[in-house]
């Protein structure tokens, strides 16, 4: 009880979650009321936001006590359940969109790979002039992100059996095995045979910096597990109410159906987003690569093969292929990643081409 005490992110956050689960019906009921719709927003999401920011310090302080590559994995993998719920829920309980699995995988893809790696390029530049990584680490996330992001979010496009931008069953069963078994495959590699791939060239044993470095206070690795598990408990209960007022919202706005990917993206990626920058800031590039790639990774081989399950079990169309704009941003960002990512060595101006990028993807949004 006493650690509970020191948790108001966590309180506050299962306070929401008991109310919205017992009257989130007569609440959410009459969603006409723009003031009382707009005040749920705005509650649930700093609900979410603060549950979410939780979760990453114990991640964080697991990260610190486990080492790398485990530490940024246990995040990273929190993270994208936070996702997975938070898709499923609109699936489940929102109107026919058969692009939303696609919208908040590229999305994420996006969001992380333009502002989170440009934030941190551009900042760690600022801050340090030159910053070095692991270039088998960098060329080990690559390897594997680019052939699936292209198999999830462009080939679509291209095949005959089925509409535009869709995979018939083989096809889906085929690709849900395939993502998979690649990312599997990766995280063999990341924590088994090649870890010192994800640790820094002139790795030193920083952890109590770490700690102390950023008033992360740490407890055993038991109780940092079961309170990360804790905060996510109702971020699953809140999920629901959440992808009705996101689903209502745009319906309501006349906003492009693109919008409701990017604002579950936002909102699961803002804390991990942060911790990324902060540890580039504090000359630890490699902790920066290993959260931004890692988190790219995951969503496409853990995000795809639920969306695509879900759409099977449910009988819900799901459109995957990208437009031909976003199709080619998509390259793009990630031919600059591979080229930025190739030397081992990073300064401010790859960041400013990774934000630029960033800058496209929106504007592609509402134009």
């Amino acid at each position: 009880m006493g650690v509970l005490k020191r948790e108001p992110g966590l309180l506050f956050g299962l306070l929401t979650a008991v109310v919205y689960f017992f009257a989130g019906k007569p609440i959410l009921g009459d969603l006409s009321n723009v003031g009382l719709g707009v005040g749920s927003f705005v509650w649930i999401f700093a609900a979410m936001l603060w549950l979410s920011f939780v979760v990453v310090r114990h991640a964080d302080a697991l990260a610190i006590q486990l080492g790398e590559p485990f530490g940024t994995l246990i995040l990273t993998l929190s993270v994208i359940s936070i996702e997975v719920i938070m898709v499923a829920a609109v699936m489940l309980t929102g109107d026919e969109n058969p692009t939303l699995g696609r919208d908040m995988m590229f999305s994420v893809v996006m969001i992380v790979l333009t502002v989170l790696v440009g934030l941190s390029l551009l900042l760690g530049g600022r801050d340090h002039w030159e910053q070095r990584h692991n270039l088998q680490g960098a060329n080990s996330f690559l390897v594997v992100l680019i052939p699936m992001s292209v198999l999830v979010l462009i080939l679509p496009n291209f095949t005959r059996s089925t509409g535009v931008g869709s995979y018939s069953p083989t096809q889906t069963i085929f690709l849900i095995v395939a993502t998979v078994c690649l990312y599997g495959a990766f995280l063999a590699l990341q924590t088994l045979s090649h870890r010192d791939y994800f640790r820094a060239p002139d790795a030193a044993d920083d952890a109590g910096e770490d700690a102390h470095g950023h008033g992360i206070e740490l407890l055993s690795v038991p109780v940092h597990a079961a309170l990360l598990i804790l905060a996510m408990l109702p971020i699953v209960v809140l999920s629901k109410s959440m992808a009705k007022l996101v689903d209502h919202g745009i319906f309501v706005a006349g906003a492009p159906a693109a919008l409701g990917g990017f604002i579950i993206a936002t909102l699961v990626l803002t804390p991990e987003g942060l911790s990324a920058v902060r540890a580039a800031k504090g000359n630890r590039l490699q902790r920066s690569i290993n959260i931004c790639l890692g988190s790219a990774l995951a969503t496409v081989g853990l995000t795809l093969p639920a969306v695509l399950i879900i759409g099977m079990v449910t009988g819900k169309e799901v459109i995957l292929g990208l437009g031909n704009p976003e199709s080619v941003v998509l390259l793009l960002t990630l031919l600059v990643s591979s080229l930025n990512f190739s030397s081992g060595r990073s300064n401010w101006v790859q960041g400013v081409v990774h934000l630029v990028l960033f800058a496209t993807y929106v504007v592609l949004i509402f134009d």
